[in-house]
This record gives structure tokens, C-alpha cells and sequence, in this order.
């Protein structure tokens, strides 16, 4: 008897364990349902790409400069006044890869070289170490394939450097980061390089080229503006409280 109580004993505490593992189950599932309510709620708002819309090519590599990829996203996602989409904004790299920025975060590229759709404007950011980049057989070539179709084609920074190698920008103005002007030239002579440490921003035609980094909203904003509207311009431009840094002082 006392062994067939020990039994029955260990028979309880098996099912209250039992029924204290399914009691948890259930409350794991309710809060993963709970999350995963919560995602296609977030997922309702993304901005899907719409064929109808202009579209913005962000081009990304390894080592680029995260700051100039963020400027471009951060004025042409914005909305209207009223709510509407008014632009697709994507990003290309070679492959699908994650591309680790040169301040070591990881962006995920929307499409490659292969699949990219038809773009409207090309943005060609930069990185502290562009050796490997000019030297991409692959990436020059896209570059000026994609320049057959842009209305506009723009760079940041020592992204004048494909520019120059892809040879689209010929006999058009041109800036680079303050100090890589005269190295520009010298690389790419039939290139007319403006004198970075006067010039921040220039357009000629179809190209226009900033100094990049946090002066790559300067060529974002024209190129809003441009393709809106003047007032559309000022209102990113108070969506991301640009006025609170105008002489700004710690």
C-alpha cells in the first residue's frame, strides 16, 4: 500500500506539473497571438512600393556612410500634408547581403543590381575607403545603365568618384568632400570640379553633387523640391525640425 500510494503521489504531481506546463503554454501563445497582432498592425502602415510613383534609388556598400543614406530616406519618405505617399524609396546593393555601414550598423537592400526596378533618381552616397568601389566592374556598370533611365542623377561626397569612373557626368559640374577636389580632377580630368571648400552643392542638368555627409540633405531638399513643391520642401524641412539647428549653439 505504501508503495501504491508513492505512486499515486508521483501520478499527482506529474499531472499538476503537467497541467502548470500547459497553463504556461497557453499564456505563451496568448502573448505571441498578441504580438503577432501587433505586427500586422505595424505591418498596415509600411509604405509599399507603388508603381504608380517616382522612384528614389538609394545605392549602398559596404563601408558607405550611413549618414548619407539616411538624409536621402529621410526627406523623400516623408508624406504629404494631407498623408499621401508621394515617392517609393528603396535601397540597392550588389546582392541581398546586409551591408554593415562604416559607423558598423546593418542595413538590409531592397533590391540588386539584377532586380532593381526602373528608377527616377539615382543617389550615389559614399565611404572613407573607396578603392574597392571604383574598381567594381559590377557597380560602374550599373551606374550608368541606371543613368540611361533617371531623370536625375545624384552623389554625395566622394560618391563623385563612381561618377567620374562611369564617365556619365562628362563635361558637367561636380563637388566632392571638402579636400578631395584637386585628387577628383586629376582622376577624372574631363570632370569640371567645383572648388569644395567654397561650393557645397551644384547642379548641372540632369547631375548635382553635395559635400556630402550632413550636407547631403542640401541635395535631397533641392531635389524634393524640385519634384514637388516649394512648400512641400518647407514642410519636411519642419517634419525633421531642420529650423532648430539654424545657429544653434550648445
Amino acid at each position: 500500500m505504501a508503495k501504491l500510494g508513492m505512486i499515486l503521489l508521483v501520478f499527482v504531481s506529474a499531472m499538476t506539473s503537467c497541467n502548470t506546463d500547459t497553463s504556461k503554454t497557453k499564456e505563451a501563445n496568448s502573448e505571441f497571438s498578441k504580438t503577432e497582432v501587433k505586427t500586422d498592425t505595424l505591418t498596415k502602415h509600411l509604405k509599399p512600393f507603388d508603381p504608380e510613383l517616382p522612384t528614389i534609388g538609394l545605392l549602398m556598400f559596404s563601408g558607405v556612410l550611413q549618414s548619407e543614406i539616411i538624409a536621402t530616406s529621410d526627406v523623400f519618405a516623408k508624406p504629404s500634408k494631407d498623408g499621401k505617399q508621394l515617392f517609393n524609396v528603396i535601397a540597392i546593393a550588389e546582392n541581398k547581403n546586409p551591408i554593415t555601414t562604416e559607423e558598423g550598423m546593418h542595413f538590409v537592400p531592397d533590391y540588386t543590381f539584377e532586380n532593381c526596378p526602373k528608377l527616377t533618381a539615382l543617389f550615389v552616397p559614399s565611404g572613407y575607403d573607396m578603392y574597392a568601389q571604383v574598381r567594381n566592374q559590377k557597380m560602374i556598370d550599373f551606374i550608368k545603365e541606371k543613368n540611361k533611365e533617371t531623370i536625375y542623377t545624384v552623389s554625395n561626397c566622394a560618391g563623385a568618384q563612381l561618377i567620374g569612373k562611369s564617365g556619365i557626368a562628362d563635361g558637367h559640374k561636380i563637388v566632392t568632400y571638402i579636400g578631395g577636389g584637386e585628387e577628383l580632377q586629376k582622376d577624372y580630368p574631363n570632370l569640371k570640379v567645383q572648388n569644395d571648400s567654397l561650393v557645397t552643392f551644384v547642379e548641372d542638368g540632369k547631375f548635382s553633387s553635395s559635400n556630402g555627409n550632413l550636407a547631403s540633405y542640401i541635395s535631397a531638399l533641392k531635389l524634393v523640391e524640385k519634384m514637388t513643391s516649394p512648400e512641400h520642401r518647407k514642410y519636411v524641412e519642419s517634419y525633421l525640425y531642420l529650423g532648430r539647428l539654424q545657429n544653434w549653439n550648445e
